[in-house]
């Protein structure tokens, strides 16, 4: 499948720590997004669940008060930004739809300040119940897949440990993604385990790999954008970074920075790689004669 006449796009990630002023993370993402936009970002996004601490690492029925609807105050608030400023703003939130359910969300807001579409995250992990029980707060998401054709570039947002599944990345890179979003909440455990330094190298370049995996089998762009700080048991190891269609990181965070990225994208890489490698174009995912095992993507 081949990418848009689009040439080239200039991504804006925000890595970031959380404070437990919720005001104050609000604050900060609005001044940092208002400020990669005038350095020419023009699509910009921030972490997951960016408003908070990382609250998954407990069980506790008042952390449903943090939810908000979308449209809500926060997206109101980024949709006045993203208006003003011409750009598309990828806002992970901790949503509660109209019929009460609870999702792991991203509202992805374009130039002309309306919501483009609202993804829900589709892998909701449950291990280690001290690290990340986001099941007890998500439900799995229900809208499937996501691709947005934006002004700038054709997106597909997903969060976190989507990053995991090769199966999201290829569904959207067969409906015409070039560019996968990964807004992000990981890190390192915090107590007392077995050869911890071996098992946090290991994990730190795993979670890297992955993701320019997905971007190599994909012919895509892949922008993971991760929060940073010690939460309870986890001390988040930033990292934030892009991915070429070749899998050569273009641009990488600390690990324990809030950092600004500005990040210039080659669409016609994308056109390139898969003119040289079609990976898309000769996939097979049946045999001929038997009964196919996924759907057609």
């Amino acid at each position: 499948m081949k990418a848009t006449s689009k040439k080239s796009v200039t991504l804006g990630l925000i890595q970031m720590g959380m404070s437990t002023d919720r005001g104050e993370n609000l604050s900060y993402a609005l001044e940092h997004t208002h400020a990669l936009a005038l350095q020419g970002a023009r699509i910009i996004c921030l972490p997951e669940l960016f408003l908070d601490p990382y609250f998954c690492q407990e069980k506790d029925t008042k952390l449903f008060a943090l939810a908000e609807t979308i449209p809500g105050d926060t997206t109101d608030t980024f949709s006045k930004l993203a208006k003003e400023t011409s750009t598309v703003i990828l806002v992970p939130l901790f949503e509660k739809t109209s019929d009460g359910a609870y999702f792991n969300s991203v509202a992805v807001i374009g130039p002309a300040g309306t919501i483009l579409d609202v993804y829900h995250k589709m892998h909701i992990p449950s291990l280690p119940p001290d690290l990340y029980a986001e099941n007890y707060y998500f439900q799995k998401g229900d809208k499937g897949f996501v691709v947005i054709d934006t002004p700038y570039a054709k997106i597909a947002p997903m969060v976190c440990y989507d990053q995991w599944f090769p199966e999201g990345a290829r569904i959207a890179a067969a409906h015409g993604a070039q560019i996968l979003f990964y807004p992000t909440a990981i890190g390192w455990p915090t107590g007392p385990r077995v050869q911890a330094e071996r098992l946090d190298r290991a994990e730190h370049e795993a979670w890297q790999v992955i993701q320019r995996s997905q971007a190599i089998a994909n012919n895509v762009f892949v922008a993971a954008v991760n929060r940073i700080g010690s939460e309870a048991n986890l001390k988040f190891w930033g990292t934030s970074f892009v991915s070429d269609p070749y899998g050569t990181v273009i641009a990488k965070a600390s690990t324990d920075a809030a950092e600004d990225m500005i990040v210039q994208c080659d669409l016609t890489l994308i056109d390139q790689m898969r003119t040289d490698w079609p990976f898309l174009e000769e996939r097979r995912i049946r045999c001929e004669k038997s009964q196919p095992l996924t759907e057609n993507f």
